[in-house]
C-alpha cells in the first residue's frame, strides 16, 4: 500500500499556478446541527483536505505565492487546544502540533483570522477563492477586504483582482496518483464484499433496508469512515428509479435488487452497482436484459484508454443497448428505424436516460470538465470530448430501465437493471478498482447458491 498523500507538494503545485504574490484563501465545511444538541456527523471539504490532510472543522487554508525575494508561505488556522471542550467532543490538534504535523510554515488561532486576514491581503495583486461557492467566506472576504480599504491614506491598497481557484485545483484533482489510487482499489475491495454480503443475505421477503444494514457494516467493519453516499437498494418497480433510497420496501419472490453503494475511505469514494435476483435465479427476460447491459459495460471497458475521449465511452455503451432495444423488441424498427437512426434520434432515452461514466475521487461525482475548454454549461456542450488520461478515475455503469408503458412487452416491465465498476485510465488500457464484486450471471447465482 503506497503511503499519504503529498499534501505539501499539492500546496506547492497551486502556488505555482498563482500570479506571483497572490494569496488563497480556502476554508474547510462547517459543522451543521441535525436536531438539538446533536451534529451530523462531521466531514471536511474535499477541496480543503486535497491541500492539507486536515479533517478538524473551523480551519482556513491561506496560501501566499512567493514574489521577488518573499518566500511563499502556507498558513493553517484552526482551532485551539481546549482540553475542557475535549473532554465533550474529542481531541483538538491546536495550531502548534498542527503546524508541525501537516507541514506548514504557520498555523495560528482561528480567532486570529480576521485581523491576519487585513495585514496579508494588504498591497497583494489577487486573492483566489472559492467564487460564489461558500457565503460564509464570501461574506468574510468582503469584510477583510473592507479592513483593507481603509487604510488606503497610508497607501496600503487591497488586491485588485478576485479570482476563482477551483478551476485550478479541480483540474489537480482529477488525475489521481499512486497514493490515491491505492485507497481507492482499498475502497473498491470493501464495497465489493459489502455488495457479496447483501447478496448471500437476501431472501424472498427480505425489506430493502436489511440489506442496506449489511452493506453498511461490511463498511465499518474494514475501516471504511462513511458511506460515500446514500445507498440505493431498490427492488421491483423500485429498481427503475434512479435515485431512489428510501429503502423501505419489501422484495418480493421473483424481482431484481438493484444496489447501487460504495464507501468512503480515507476521504476517497467507491461507486458500485450490481443487480441480481432476489431468489438467486434470473428469468429469462431478467436474464436477456442482463445480459444486455453487462455486453454494454464490456463494450464501454474496452473503449477506456488513454487518448480515448471521456464521451467515446458512452457511445460505446449506447450503442450496444441500442441494438440489445431493437433485438428484445422494446423499440420498433417500423417505428424508430435501423441502429443508426435509433441513436442519432436518441430513441433509446425512454430505457436509457443517464451517462455512462463519471470522474470518481474525493466526490463520488468528483470535479473536473468532460469536455475541453471548460464546465459542462450550455455553450460547453459543443466543445469536444475531453481526452482520457493515465491516472483519471471513472465509473463505468450502464444500465436498462422499462417502465410499464404501451407498447413496451410486459415481460419486461418493472425491470431494472445497472452495472458499475470504477477505473483507472492505465498505459494500454485501465485497471479495474472494483472486481470483488461478481457480475457475470453464472457468478451471480452460483455465489447465491451458496447461501445457508
Amino acid at each position: 500500500m503506497t503511503g499519504r498523500p503529498d499534501f505539501v507538494q499539492r500546496r506547492a503545485h497551486l502556488v505555482a499556478q498563482m500570479e506571483p504574490g497572490s494569496v488563497a484563501v480556502l476554508a474547510t465545511s462547517p459543522e451543521v446541527a441535525r436536531n438539538a444538541d446533536s451534529d451530523y456527523p462531521y466531514r471536511h471539504d474535499s477541496t480543503f483536505y486535497y491541500l492539507t490532510g486536515f479533517t478538524e472543522p473551523e480551519a482556513v487554508l491561506v496560501l501566499v505565492a512567493p514574489r521577488d525575494a518573499q518566500p511563499g508561505r502556507a498558513i493553517l488556522f484552526c482551532r485551539e487546544k481546549n482540553p475542557a471542550r475535549e473532554i465533550w467532543d474529542g481531541l483538538r490538534h491546536g495550531p502548534e502540533a498542527a503546524r508541525t504535523l501537516f507541514r506548514f510554515d504557520a498555523a495560528w488561532p482561528i480567532d486570529a483570522l480576521d485581523d491576519q486576514m487585513a495585514v496579508l491581503l494588504a498591497d497583494v495583486p489577487a486573492v483566489y477563492c472559492k467564487l460564489a461557492r461558500d457565503e460564509r467566506l464570501d461574506a468574510q472576504l468582503r469584510r477583510w477586504l473592507d479592513s483593507v480599504r481603509r487604510q488606503g491614506r497610508s497607501g496600503i491598497r487591497p488586491p485588485p483582482a478576485l479570482r476563482d481557484v477551483t478551476p485550478l485545483v479541480d483540474e489537480m484533482r482529477v488525475v489521481k496518483d499512486a497514493a490515491e489510487q491505492a485507497i481507492m482499489l482499498r475502497a473498491g475491495e470493501i464495497s465489493g464484499a459489502a455488495h457479496v454480503r447483501a447478496m448471500r443475505a437476501a431472501r424472498p421477503d427480505v425489506f430493502e433496508y436489511a440489506l442496506e444494514a449489511e452493506l453498511l457494516y461490511e463498511f465499518r467493519r474494514n475501516g471504511a469512515q462513511f458511506p460515500a453516499y446514500t445507498p440505493i437498494v431498490a427492488s421491483g418497480p423500485n429498481s427503475c428509479i434512479l435515485h431512489y433510497n428510501s429503502n423501505d420496501r419489501q422484495v418480493r419472490d421473483g424481482e431484481l435488487v438493484l444496489i447501487d453503494a460504495g464507501c468512503e475511505l480515507d476521504g476517497y469514494a467507491a461507486d458500485i452497482t450490481r443487480t441480481w435476483p432476489v431468489n438467486g435465479r434470473f428469468s429469462a427476460p431478467q436474464r436477456a436484459l442482463y445480459e444486455l447491459v453487462l455486453a454494454a459495460q464490456q463494450a464501454a471497458l474496452d473503449a477506456v484508454r488513454p487518448g480515448q475521449t471521456f464521451h467515446a465511452v458512452h457511445d460505446a455503451a449506447v450503442r450496444v443497448l441500442a441494438q440489445g432495444m431493437l433485438d428484445n423488441g422494446l423499440l420498433s424498427r417500423d417505428k424508430h428505424g435501423p441502429l443508426d437512426d435509433v441513436i442519432a434520434n436518441k430513441a433509446y432515452m425512454p430505457f436509457y436516460m443517464h451517462g455512462t461514466s463519471h470522474w470518481l475521487g474525493m466526490d463520488v461525482h468528483d470535479v473536473g470538465a468532460y469536455r475541453l475548454g471548460g464546465a459542462d454549461d450550455l455553450a460547453g456542450k459543443e466543445k469536444p470530448s475531453r481526452p482520457l488520461r493515465e491516472g483519471m478515475v471513472l465509473t463505468i455503469e450502464p444500465g436498462i430501465y422499462v417502465r410499464p408503458a404501451e407498447g413496451v412487452p410486459e415481460q419486461f416491465w418493472n425491470i431494472g437493471i445497472r452495472i458499475e465498476d470504477d477505473v483507472v485510465v492505465a498505459i494500454g488500457g485501465h485497471t479495474l478498482l472494483t472486481g470483488s464484486a461478481p457480475k457475470t450471471v453464472h457468478d451471480i447465482e452460483a455465489l447465491m447458491a451458496e447461501r445457508p
